[in-house]
């Protein structure tokens, strides 16, 4: 990574246990009217034929601005999965959550509010699976949420999702067997990985005890426009990557896999997958300017290509240094225990999903 700073601009501000909460937890088999599931593993075209796949993101699911910024990629996370077979609902915030990390509200009323009007070019991607790919938008309101309502947190909606909202809007009687989330308009690496909302969403997933995936892609040269290039073809090394997954039994909830996709708008394609740990460096960071006696005004700014602390990345294997330097997909695993020196509980599945990565995934 880099020294010198470029500033971006300002921005304004278990089943015992479910029960003791008031939560109602999966039945452990289905009934009799949920659609049946073919075995695990399935190949061919439809790499993820049978699954059902909960989606959200911390972008929310807009997809309104110019820039891309506020959710175009989860629709096209949705319209590779639907491709390939999934059945795939979304849950994702109402307003862009950027930066929220793990949080979550702890009181109120949440809404999860159908979109019944989707994204041009997005509406029919989902057509053909049982939940027709539903989308739900969620916001901190006791009723309908409105334009400026609050929105939830990502780790909210994945919690909603897998305590009682899928149960009530799909009829999902049993937890997914995946959740996915992004597409992150930019990467999610170094330093703030700590903030990112789309891991943190993963994070509660397998929290829950379900299998996660957070992907992420950078944007172009400005750092300001996040092409749908950049989306589409995250998406569909997504789709390969966890059919891969899926067909050799390596989809745990012990840790979720953090993906970050390179910038290939310029028609370079994307190197290998890399095996990466979380860089110790700094890729975005935070500066307050003092604007009044009492007012700080928060600038957001992306190191350069000067060599230089805070910026400068120690860690040979560092996700930033594969995405940014090498041009590759970064894949880290991240586990919600950040006990220093834990040791993995399965290191075995760690060190297959290593050498899936390694040796065997997509390449594209």
């Amino acid at each position: 990574m880099s020294r010198t700073m470029r500033r971006l601009g300002t921005a304004a501000a278990g089943a015992a246990v479910l029960a003791a909460m008031g939560v109602t937890a999966y039945a452990t088999t289905p009934v009799a009217t949920a659609p049946s599931r073919p075995e695990a593993g399935a190949t061919g075209a439809r790499p993820l034929a049978g699954m059902r796949i909960l989606i959200s993101n911390d972008d929310s699911m807009q997809a309104a601005k110019a820039s891309n910024s506020d959710g175009l990629g989860l629709y096209e996370l949705r319209r590779a999965m639907c491709a390939a077979g999934a059945d795939v609902v979304v849950m994702a915030p109402w307003q862009v959550q950027s930066g929220k990390g793990t949080a979550v509200t702890n009181g109120g009323v949440l809404t999860a509010q159908h979109r019944t009007t989707l994204p041009a070019g997005y509406e029919n991607d989902c057509a053909g699976a049982p939940a027709r790919g539903a989308v739900y938008g969620v916001c901190v309101a006791d009723g309908s949420c409105a334009k400026d309502s609050p929105s939830a947190t990502p780790a909210d909606t994945v919690k909603l999702a897998l305590r009682a909202g899928l149960r009530a809007k799909a009829g999902w009687t049993e937890a997914p067997d995946l959740v996915l989330t992004g597409i992150n308009s930019g990467p999610n690496i170094s330093a703030n990985v700590n903030d990112s909302g789309t891991v943190g969403a993963a994070v509660a997933a397998i929290d829950q005890g379900v299998p996660a995936l957070a992907f992420s892609s950078a944007g172009d040269e400005s750092n300001a426009y996040f092409p749908r290039a950049n989306y589409r073809a995250n998406a569909e090394f997504g789709a390969a990557f966890v059919g891969g997954l899926r067909q050799r039994g390596l989809l745990t909830a012990d840790f979720a896999l953090k993906v970050d996709y390179p910038d290939v708008s310029t028609g370079h394609p994307a190197g290998p997958p890399r095996w990466t740990s979380v860089g110790h460096g700094q890729a975005v960071w935070h500066a307050y300017e003092q604007v009044g006696e009492d007012s700080f005004a928060i600038g957001l700014g992306l190191c350069d290509e000067v060599p230089g602390e805070p910026c400068t990345e120690t860690r040979a294997d560092a996700d930033s240094t594969a995405l940014f330097r090498d041009g590759r997909i970064s894949v880290t695993p991240v586990t919600a225990d950040r006990t220093y020196g834990v040791k993995a509980p399965d290191p075995a599945t760690l060190r297959k999903v290593r050498t899936y990565v390694e040796h065997e995934a997509p390449r594209r």
